[in-house]
């Protein structure tokens, strides 16, 4: 797995924008593709989406794909797997209004997931699970690294369903 981490606001506001987020997650999620096919899949302009692809291009999150079909169209794919983030950022001008976009389109992905999950006729497979836990920062960054290696041994498995596995460590605010 690669990771692309963004050490500075202008990388960080560049990848905000809601389309680009779009972009990037679909070439991460179903691989390579032309701007004019990510375009019909998100109701788009070509034009739009090959701006915004090569804004991406720009700051690294994509690059050419290793196989073009052909010379006449250009297929982009994700340079990394995943990105993160430093919450150092939030300190540097600009970067907390940044950091809180991106955060706000990730909850409203995690919000259409979830309305999804819950219209299945079928939900057998899929569920949540919420735990308790009492962890130092340390402890979190540590809990963090082992829920990733774990992941990352049944990313290269192949499923007969495509998922998304969201995992958050968030404060409890309230008592239950």
């Amino acid at each position: 797995m690669t990771r692309h981490v963004v050490e500075d606001v202008e990388t960080l506001k560049a990848v905000t924008h809601p389309l680009r987020l779009r972009l990037l997650g679909l070439l991460r999620a179903d691989g390579p593709a032309t701007a004019t096919e990510l375009a019909r899949l998100l109701g788009e302009s070509s034009g739009s989406t090959s701006y915004h692809l090569r804004q991406l291009e720009r700051y690294g999150f994509i690059t050419d794909a290793t196989e073009q079909r052909s010379g006449r169209e250009r297929r982009w794919q994700a340079a990394h797997d995943m990105t993160s983030f430093p919450d150092s950022l939030a300190a540097l001008p600009g970067g907390r209004a940044a950091l809180e976009q991106i955060n706000q389109f990730q909850l409203d992905q995690l919000t259409v997931g979830l309305q999804a999950w819950r219209e299945l006729d079928d939900p057998t497979g899929f569920g949540h699970s919420d735990y308790k836990l009492d962890l130092d920062p340390n402890d979190l960054r540590e809990l963090s690294e082992e829920i990733t290696a774990l992941i990352d041994r049944y990313r290269e498995r192949a499923g007969s369903e495509p998922v998304r596995l969201h995992v958050l460590a968030l404060p409890r605010t309230t008592t239950p």
